[in-house]
Protein backbone atom coordinates (compact mmCIF):
# COMPACT_ATOMS: atom_id res chain seq x y z
CA UNK A 1 0.00 0.00 0.00
CA UNK A 2 1.34 3.83 -0.63
CA UNK A 3 1.92 5.71 2.16
CA UNK A 4 1.30 9.59 2.63
CA UNK A 5 5.11 10.13 2.03
CA UNK A 6 5.58 8.08 -0.80
CA UNK A 7 2.59 9.57 -2.57
CA UNK A 8 3.79 12.98 -1.36
CA UNK A 9 7.54 12.65 -3.19
CA UNK A 10 5.61 11.33 -6.57
CA UNK A 11 3.45 14.66 -6.55
CA UNK A 12 6.44 16.88 -5.71
CA UNK A 13 8.45 15.37 -8.36
CA UNK A 14 5.25 15.56 -10.72
CA UNK A 15 5.66 19.47 -10.18
CA UNK A 16 9.25 19.76 -10.67
CA UNK A 17 9.13 17.79 -13.62
CA UNK A 18 6.48 20.01 -14.65
CA UNK A 19 8.26 23.24 -14.11
CA UNK A 20 11.27 22.10 -15.90
CA UNK A 21 9.28 21.61 -18.80
CA UNK A 22 7.87 25.25 -18.75
CA UNK A 23 11.42 26.41 -18.21
CA UNK A 24 12.19 24.75 -21.47
CA UNK A 25 9.39 26.20 -23.51
CA UNK A 26 9.97 29.70 -22.14
CA UNK A 27 13.66 29.31 -22.70
CA UNK A 28 12.54 27.85 -26.33
CA UNK A 29 13.56 31.25 -27.99
CA UNK A 30 16.99 31.23 -26.83
CA UNK A 31 19.27 30.57 -29.52
CA UNK A 32 22.95 28.77 -29.12
CA UNK A 33 24.75 25.43 -29.86
CA UNK A 34 25.42 24.75 -26.40
CA UNK A 35 21.72 26.06 -25.52
CA UNK A 36 20.69 23.37 -27.60
CA UNK A 37 22.76 20.42 -26.50
CA UNK A 38 21.31 21.50 -22.63
CA UNK A 39 17.86 21.84 -23.91
CA UNK A 40 18.22 18.34 -25.25
CA UNK A 41 19.88 16.81 -22.63
CA UNK A 42 16.87 18.24 -19.84
CA UNK A 43 14.64 17.03 -22.02
CA UNK A 44 16.15 13.40 -22.46
CA UNK A 45 16.22 13.79 -18.23
CA UNK A 46 12.81 14.92 -18.13
CA UNK A 47 11.44 12.17 -20.23
CA UNK A 48 13.52 9.50 -18.19
CA UNK A 49 11.85 11.58 -14.89
CA UNK A 50 8.21 11.25 -16.53
CA UNK A 51 8.79 7.62 -17.30
CA UNK A 52 10.31 6.43 -13.85
CA UNK A 53 7.05 8.36 -12.08
CA UNK A 54 4.60 6.12 -14.15
CA UNK A 55 6.30 3.44 -13.29
CA UNK A 56 6.31 4.08 -9.33
CA UNK A 57 2.43 4.84 -9.80
CA UNK A 58 2.06 1.77 -11.52
CA UNK A 59 3.97 -0.01 -8.66
CA UNK A 60 2.50 1.76 -5.95
CA UNK A 61 -1.13 0.80 -7.64
CA UNK A 62 -0.19 -2.26 -7.49
CA UNK A 63 0.75 -2.96 -4.16
CA UNK A 64 -2.49 -1.31 -3.26
CA UNK A 65 -4.77 -3.47 -5.20
CA UNK A 66 -2.58 -6.39 -3.48
CA UNK A 67 -2.87 -5.35 0.43
CA UNK A 68 -6.75 -5.02 -0.53
CA UNK A 69 -6.92 -8.56 -2.23
CA UNK A 70 -4.96 -10.07 1.09
CA UNK A 71 -7.29 -8.19 2.97
CA UNK A 72 -10.47 -9.13 1.27
CA UNK A 73 -8.93 -13.17 1.55
CA UNK A 74 -8.14 -12.30 5.18
CA UNK A 75 -11.84 -11.48 6.19
CA UNK A 76 -13.18 -14.35 3.90
CA UNK A 77 -11.08 -17.04 5.48
CA UNK A 78 -11.33 -15.27 9.05
CA UNK A 79 -14.83 -13.87 9.49
CA UNK A 80 -15.16 -14.09 13.19
CA UNK A 81 -11.28 -13.07 14.06
CA UNK A 82 -11.89 -10.09 11.28
CA UNK A 83 -14.92 -9.27 13.62
CA UNK A 84 -13.08 -9.21 16.68
CA UNK A 85 -10.24 -7.00 15.38
CA UNK A 86 -12.82 -4.69 14.06
CA UNK A 87 -14.31 -4.49 17.57
CA UNK A 88 -11.20 -4.74 19.11
CA UNK A 89 -10.26 -1.17 17.36
CA UNK A 90 -13.24 0.31 17.89
CA UNK A 91 -13.20 -0.61 21.64
CA UNK A 92 -9.65 1.33 21.39
CA UNK A 93 -10.78 4.46 19.28
CA UNK A 94 -14.08 4.75 21.17
CA UNK A 95 -11.40 4.85 24.46
CA UNK A 96 -9.04 7.16 23.17
CA UNK A 97 -12.08 9.45 21.80
CA UNK A 98 -13.84 9.49 24.92
CA UNK A 99 -10.40 10.60 27.10
CA UNK A 100 -10.45 13.78 25.41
Amino acid sequence: MSTPSTERIVEDLRRVVEDAELLLRETASLAGERVDEARGRAFESLQAARDRLTGLEEEMLGKARDAAKDAERYVRDNPWQSVGLAAGIGLIIGVLISRR
